[in-house]
């Protein structure tokens, strides 16, 4: 995502509002992902035991994979001619195909683990 958003906000395009909507959502995502990393790192998760925190990153990585999706079709889309612009798209797509794989494990950890630990 990080790569994504250098490759946007550093090439020479002209104003366009789907390029800030890129970086704006690609800003959004890496905040996010630093907040988690912040909480796993501080075990802020095991004192804070009011949040789910499974499911708080299930849903990050779910509205955030479809909210890169739209952003690196726009950026795709609009980024005939500069390198920069269809680097940051390619980027945002391999981001999209990263989170949807969180999606995924997160999904196995929040829903499957804890219908097996009710069965029990």
């Amino acid at each position: 995502v990080l790569i994504g958003f250098m490759c946007i906000h550093f090439s020479a395009w002209t104003d366009s509002t789907g390029y800030h909507y890129y970086e704006v959502i690609t800003i959004c995502v890496l905040i996010m992902a630093f907040v988690f990393y912040v909480v796993h790192l501080f075990r802020l998760h095991t004192k804070l035991t009011c949040i789910n925190w499974s499911l708080t990153e299930f849903l990050h990585y779910a509205i955030g994979s479809i909210l890169l999706l739209i952003a690196s079709i726009v950026a795709a889309s609009r980024s005939s001619g500069y390198g920069g612009l269809v680097a940051g798209a390619f980027f945002g797509f391999v981001a999209t195909l990263l989170c949807a794989l969180s999606i995924w494990l997160s999904y196995k950890v929040c829903f499957i683990s804890q219908a097996m630990a009710a069965a029990l």
